[in-house]
């Protein structure tokens, strides 16, 4: 054996660096990450009372100690997943947009990555035991009041009602995805869905203005922007 195959054979025997701070850093923060992105896929599918820790840790490949470490509980879990969307939210939401425009993004964002809805569809059919995120809807309303009194709701609707439907226009391709296709003769999933709805969904919310000639929104036989006809967030 030479002396160089011995030296060699006691760098590889000698201590293990450890991580550096970065380093262990990056890699909580993957974990945490991976316990979201697998959180998400699971309360979609089963909702929250039919996930289970074991099987969200398994999906993410980390041991699923770190659940309770990172996030304390199956419900902090869950909530760190509703705080997640808010974030997401007020990436597309901005206040100064239009009406029309506001709900053809929510949309949008919900067609790119249904899984979201698909937990607040679990809550409201099945699901009472989630942890409830923000429920004071005062907020939306007074937005939307403001928005009526500018003149992009009807003065005789109610903004509640307004509201609601608005919500339901936006989840019923994710809710309803085989009426969509019975409706529209194709899956809701597809370009050609989305640019055709985000068309209509324009006009419809355009028609609650109760648009006359010359008032705001869209006047009887007006024709739509190209940009406006292009496919849903595009």
């Amino acid at each position: 054996m030479t002396a160089t195959s011995t030296s060699q054979r006691g760098r590889r025997a000698g201590p293990r660096r450890s991580p550096a701070a970065g380093e262990r850093q990056r890699d909580a923060e993957r974990s945490r990450q991976a316990l979201l992105t697998a959180a998400l896929d699971e309360f979609s599918r089963k909702g929250f009372a039919g996930a289970r820790v074991a099987e969200i840790a398994e999906r993410a490949g980390v041991n699923k100690q770190l659940i309770n470490y990172y996030f304390g509980s199956k419900e902090g879990l869950y909530q760190a997943l509703q705080h997640e969307w808010l974030e997401r939210e007020a990436s597309f939401a901005v206040p100064d947009l239009s009406l029309d425009e506001l709900i053809v993004r929510y949309a949008a964002d919900i067609l790119r990555d249904p899984r979201l809805m698909r937990l607040l569809l679990w809550r409201g059919l099945s699901d009472d035991s989630a942890p409830q995120g923000a429920t004071d809807r005062q907020p939306e309303l007074q937005l939307l009041q403001r928005r009526q009194e500018d003149g992009e709701v009807a003065a005789d609707l109610d903004v509640a009602a307004v509201l609601l439907a608005s919500m339901a226009m936006v989840a019923a391709p994710v809710a309803m995805p085989q009426v969509t296709r019975e409706l529209f003769g194709i899956d809701p999933s597809t370009e050609e869905f989305q640019a055709r709805y985000a068309e209509q969904l324009r006009r419809i919310v355009r028609h609650l203005a109760g648009c006359t000639e010359g008032a705001p929104g869209l006047s009887p036989g007006a024709e739509l922007t190209e940009a406006e006809r292009s496919p849903l967030g595009s």
